[in-house]
């Protein structure tokens, strides 16, 4: 492996693997899937809230990587790429089992998007990764959409609403109601 292949590699350690992948290598599909697998499946599980349906999921998202593999031209990190392959796939599950119509039923109530709440850090200072995962899993399929869209991949509200066919409006909403009901529960665990 030349200097640059090696240089590359440390900061995109899943280029060399990917170009495997390409060359419809199994061993590097396997391994591919292997490594992802365990970064993905917890994207895919706070997407749709259940264990199983995540699996689902989660295959779908690699039937759709393996298959715009040839698109990915290495600009930029892989799983970051994959990572947005993989909620997109967890969106379109959620469209098709109509789970985002509660959203869609707020936003069209044209309720007045309330300020949005803080999580004060001495709330969730005391609770572990597993509990907060656990608590995002839980919240209404709308609430919990919006959430991890805008608080986890860092979407705007614009992008939001496009990517749900909401208003501005009733995505920040959303937001504001999830936050507001995570408090909440975060409150009764004290």
């Amino acid at each position: 492996m030349s200097d640059k292949n090696k240089k590359r590699d440390i900061f995109n350690p899943y280029i060399s693997l990917v170009e495997r992948c390409k060359r419809q290598e199994r061993a590097a599909q396997r391994e591919l899937f292997e490594r992802l697998s365990v970064k993905m499946f917890p994207v895919c599980l706070r997407y749709v809230g259940d264990r199983e349906k995540a699996k689902d999921v989660l295959q779908d998202g690699f039937i759709t990587l393996f298959a715009k593999l040839e698109d990915y031209r290495g600009d930029g990190f892989f799983e970051g790429w994959a990572r947005r392959i993989f909620v997109t796939a967890a969106l379109m599950y959620l469209r098709k089992t109509d789970v985002l119509r509660q959203a869609a039923q707020i936003d069209n109530e044209a309720l007045q998007a309330e300020p949005l709440l803080k999580l004060e850090q001495e709330e969730t200072a005391h609770l572990d990764a597993d509990r907060i995962m656990e608590l995002i899993m839980s919240m209404p399929a709308g609430f919990r959409t919006v959430f991890n869209l805008y608080a986890i991949e860092g979407f705007s509200h614009k992008e939001i609403a496009e990517m749900l066919n909401l208003s501005e409006g009733g995505s920040r909403s959303q937001l504001s109601r999830a936050r507001a009901w995570l408090q909440e529960r975060l409150k009764q665990k004290k």
